[in-house]
């Protein structure tokens, strides 16, 4: 039941002992009652505003250092450099031996492994003496090969042969790699009846004798004349005699011109024995420089042949003796 106040000191302890009651129960640290605030007529609105919350976030520096990976890389980048400049060096070489060298260093390792097996070593039986000969002769058919290709291409490239290539003829025979310089009707390499060189015969000689150094082959020089018996000359003086000082005319130019002197194996002159037409024995194409570069074979055979240093002597036959007299008898034998 209500307790009404009766006068106005009543209500105002009453008052003051509900907001100690309030006080006490911490009825004034409750939250307002949800909804929209509640304005009197005169009174001025209040607001509060929101806390912000900043967070912040360091960021990670991107300087730091990323390790040695930068030196591997770098490494490899001087070592394909230096492996290239280095093919490139080998590659300038003018030298036909030492290309070949390298391109059989690099080809043999690949021939051992067909045929001998993906799992096979690299290593193969010592070959025999047969084996031995049989691979040099493949090799220096090989250098033979790579020379022609190299001359070839100087006279396709050079101005001062590219005027000449129909009169320059370059192939293989059986004695090694045969270059012909043909005379021309309207450009002689001679005049007629003489050893002297013209000067676009020197020019040719001079741009050939220094590409035949690249190989440790030895060369052989030959003259050629037509069927026209040589007259006007000296007594005894025919085309043989003609040939070979044209010939020899020949091995000195390539020497003047580069060729190193000891290449030089055998100089001949062959007239008109061997005509480069020979159902036109009169024609000027049969007048030329023969140069051979000798192949190994043919070498070893030229020097068997010409080095022969024992006399074979029947038994029972012995040596005839020169005497003054036909008829003389054996000498007695010593005691």
């Amino acid at each position: 039941m209500a307790i009404e106040p009766d006068s106005a000191n009543d209500r105002a302890m009453l008052e003051a002992g509900a907001a100690l009651a309030k006080k006490l129960t911490g009825a004034e640290n409750e939250l307002p009652p949800e909804g929209p605030p509640k304005f009197t007529a005169g009174s001025k609105p209040t607001f509060e505003r929101a806390q912000t919350v900043v967070i912040r976030r360091k960021r990670k520096s991107h300087t730091a250092a990323h390790g040695g990976a930068w030196k591997i890389a770098y490494a490899d980048f001087v070592t394909a450099m230096m492996a290239f400049f280095l093919l490139m060096w080998l590659l300038s070489s003018n030298n036909v031996g030492t290309l070949q060298g390298i391109a059989d260093y690099f080809n043999r390792p690949l021939q051992s492994i067909f045929k001998n097996g993906p799992g096979a070593s690299a290593t193969t039986s010592p070959q025999t003496d047969e084996q031995k000969k049989q691979q040099q002769r493949q090799d220096d058919a090989k250098q033979l090969e790579a020379l022609r290709a190299q001359l070839t291409t100087l006279i396709q490239h050079k101005p001062t042969l590219q005027a000449f290539k129909n009169q320059i003829k370059i192939d293989v025979t059986t004695e090694g790699l045969r270059i012909q310089i043909i005379d021309d009707k309207n450009r002689p390499m001679f005049d007629k009846g003489n050893a002297e060189l013209k000067d676009y015969t020197k020019t040719i000689l001079d741009q050939i004798g220094p590409v035949l150094n690249g190989v440790p082959n030895h060369v052989s020089i030959a003259g050629h004349t037509d069927a026209l018996a040589y007259s006007g000359g000296a007594a005894g003086f025919s085309n043989w005699e003609l040939s070979t000082e044209r010939a020899n005319a020949a091995r000195r130019e390539l020497i003047d011109g580069g060729m190193s002197s000891g290449k030089v194996l055998q100089v001949r002159g062959l007239a008109d024995s061997i005509p480069l037409l020979p159902k036109d024995p009169t024609n000027p194409a049969n007048r030329r420089i023969s140069i051979v570069v000798l192949n190994q074979q043919a070498e070893e055979n030229f020097r068997r042949d010409g080095a022969t240093d024992t006399v074979n002597v029947t038994p029972g036959s012995p040596l005839a003796l020169p005497s003054d007299t036909p008829d003389a008898p054996d000498a007695a034998p010593s005691p």
